[in-house]
């Protein structure tokens, strides 16, 4: 029975493919499917049920597959524990991002840490705030810039660095134009374009309208804001968006304030709370909190997600 074998195991249950995880290890995949096939003899048992569109583990599986992740996050915890002893910050780190963090310069806050830090490989991976935080749950990236919409996430520790108002935006020719503020129940019915689903500002869309009693009509989805505010100014809906973004297209759009506490968006650091996390991920935590505090949350040059 060897390492390998469990790491393999856990690849192919987390990713339910031996394709999908044969790339995560950079293996090919009838070593991966070999290794397991080995482990299974050893246990004397079928761990996983290949019968399906996507594997599935079996009773014998499920009850090994708590063991396996135990051992190597042992493991990876006295790899870690040495490293720590030696005073060295190396590895990688994995950081994420949600789209609309531009404003924040994060290419420049990468820049300098790997600066400060050359023998750390740096990952950068983009997705939207639900994608993220269950990246960072499951170990696949270390920290992240996400969306916050109400209460944060209590498995993950957090720090808030953007907190700002959520305004409607529409182009000059548009009915709205005529308005400074409306409440949720003047617009219920009203062509929306927001941000997809699992974003921070999609769930506070759908919390204001939830809060007047109606659904929001979403006729047009983009994950970059910036299409989104090209979308309104050609009078297709009334953009929903984070407030700094529209000083950037001042000219373009008409702003109007929509009267609900739900319409705020928060920007927030996230990494895990609990399990081992690598000196160099501490370092660039550590790095980051300090670098995007200067921030803060309202400050005017700070951006809320999308």
């Amino acid at each position: 029975m060897e390492l390998r074998q469990f790491e393999y195991f856990v690849a192919v249950v987390e990713e339910a493919s031996f394709t999908k995880a044969a790339a995560r290890v950079h293996v090919a995949q009838p070593g991966v499917s070999a290794q397991i096939r080995r482990l299974e003899r050893e246990f004397g048992h079928e761990l996983l049920d290949r019968s399906g569109r996507t594997v599935q583990l079996t009773d014998v599986g499920t009850a090994v597959l708590p063991y396996a992740r135990a051992a190597l996050a042992a493991v990876e915890g006295a790899r870690l524990a040495v490293d720590d002893l030696a005073g060295l910050t190396r590895g990688q780190v994995t950081f994420g991002t949600v789209a609309s963090s531009s404003s924040l310069a994060l290419p420049e806050l990468l820049a300098r840490f790997h600066e400060r830090y050359p023998s750390v490989d740096m990952a950068l991976s983009e997705g939207n705030s639900d994608q993220l935080a269950e990246a960072i749950r499951a170990g696949r990236i270390d920290v992240a810039v996400i969306g916050l919409a109400g209460e944060p996430p209590g498995d993950l520790d957090i720090q808030v660095i953007a907190d700002e108002l959520l305004v409607g935006a529409v182009g000059h020719d548009h009915g709205l134009a005529e308005h400074q503020e409306v409440s949720v129940e003047e617009i219920r019915d009203h062509t929306l374009i927001c941000l997809p689903p699992g974003t921070g500002l999609r769930t506070a869309v759908e919390a204001a309208w939830a809060a007047a009693g109606a659904r929001p009509r979403i006729a047009f989805e983009a994950s970059d804001p910036g299409v989104l505010a090209q979308l309104a100014a050609r009078g297709l809906g009334l953009a929903i968006l984070p407030q700094p973004f529209i000083r950037s297209h001042a000219r373009r759009l008409h702003t109007v304030t929509i009267a609900s506490p739900h319409l705020r968006g928060r920007l927030a650091l996230a990494w895990r709370s609990t399990g081992p996390i690598s000196p160099a991920a501490r370092a660039f935590i550590a790095y980051a909190r300090e670098s995007l505090a200067d921030l803060g949350p309202g400050s005017p040059d700070a951006r809320s997600d999308a």
